[in-house]
C-alpha cells in the first residue's frame, strides 16, 4: 500500500505452525490516517455525501466463489504486500479497503485504507502444503484458526455484504464491533437484500452496521432508512 511501511511486530497468541488462535478483542473506537489524523468513526455527518465523501475500492485478486474464506493476519500495514504476494504464487486474497482523509502538511487528501487493519481474506482451500506456502509470504503472522488441519473460516454470507459494500461505493467507516440491536433488511438500492444492524436513525438516513463476527470488527454504511424493513 502506497505511503505505508511494513513494520515487523511481534505477533501475540501465536501457537504450533505460526496459526494464530481466533480470539480478538473488539476494534478501537478511533481510526489513524495516513498522516496521523483521527477520525471518528460513528458520526453521520462525515458519511455524508458531497465533496467530503469517502468511497471504497476493491482489493487485489479474483474471489473463488465455491472455496472456503480463511483470514490472513500480517504485521502492521503489511496487509497489501501480503496479498501481492499471495496473487502472485496463486492464491486468491481479498482485500477489502475504503477512503479516507487524511492531512499531511497543510493538504489534505483522499487515502485507501484497509477495512480492516492488519487483516486480509483467502479464498482457497488450505491443506498442509498451501498453508506452508500462505506463511512464506513476508510480513504475515499467521492463519487464524487452532492449527493448519482447522483453520477458521468465515461464513459465505459475512464476505458477500462486504463485496456488496466495497462494489456499492457507498460511504463507510469502521463501527464498534456490534452484534445486538435492530435488525433489518435492505429492501432496494444497490445493498438490496443485505441484512445488517440499524443506527443512528435520522429523519432520512440511518447507519447499517455489517460485522465479521471472527475478527470481532465491524463498519458501518449510510443507507436510506425508508429501504429497510425489519427481521
Amino acid at each position: 500500500m502506497a505511503g505505508l511501511r511494513c513494520l515487523r511486530t511481534t505477533p501475540r497468541n501465536r501457537v504450533d505452525g505460526g496459526t494464530v488462535r481466533a480470539r480478538f478483542g473488539p476494534a478501537k473506537r478511533r481510526t489513524r490516517t495516513e498522516g496521523g489524523e483521527a477520525l471518528a468513526v460513528a458520526g453521520v455527518e462525515i458519511l455524508g455525501a458531497g465533496a467530503g465523501t469517502a468511497v471504497l475500492s476493491a482489493g487485489p485478486g479474483a474471489i473463488t466463489p465455491r472455496a472456503p474464506w480463511h483470514v490472513v493476519w500480517t504485521h502492521s500495514h503489511c496487509e497489501q504486500l501480503v496479498c501481492d504476494q499471495l496473487t502472485a504464487r496463486g492464491f486468491h486474497p481479498f482485500l477489502p479497503s475504503m477512503g479516507t482523509w487524511s492531512t499531511r502538511a497543510g493538504r489534505r487528501r483522499l487515502i485507501s485504507v484497509p477495512m480492516f487493519p492488519g487483516y486480509a481474506f483467502l479464498n482457497d482451500a488450505l491443506d498442509k502444503a498451501a498453508h506452508v506456502e500462505v506463511r512464506r509470504a513476508r510480513g504475515i503472522a499467521g492463519v487464524l484458526g487452532e492449527g493448519w488441519d482447522r483453520p477458521a473460516q468465515v461464513p459465505e454470507e459475512e464476505i458477500e455484504a462486504i463485496r456488496r459494500v466495497v462494489d456499492s461505493r457507498l460511504p463507510t467507516l469502521p463501527h464498534p464491533y456490534l452484534t445486538e440491536g435492530r435488525r433489518v433488511r435492505i429492501a432496494a438500492g444497490p445493498l438490496a437484500g443485505l441484512e445488517g444492524i440499524l443506527v443512528n436513525v435520522r429523519p432520512a438516513r440511518g447507519l447499517l452496521v455489517l460485522s465479521v463476527n471472527l475478527l470481532q470488527r465491524s463498519v458501518v454504511v449510510e443507507v436510506d432508512w425508508t429501504q429497510v424493513m425489519p427481521i
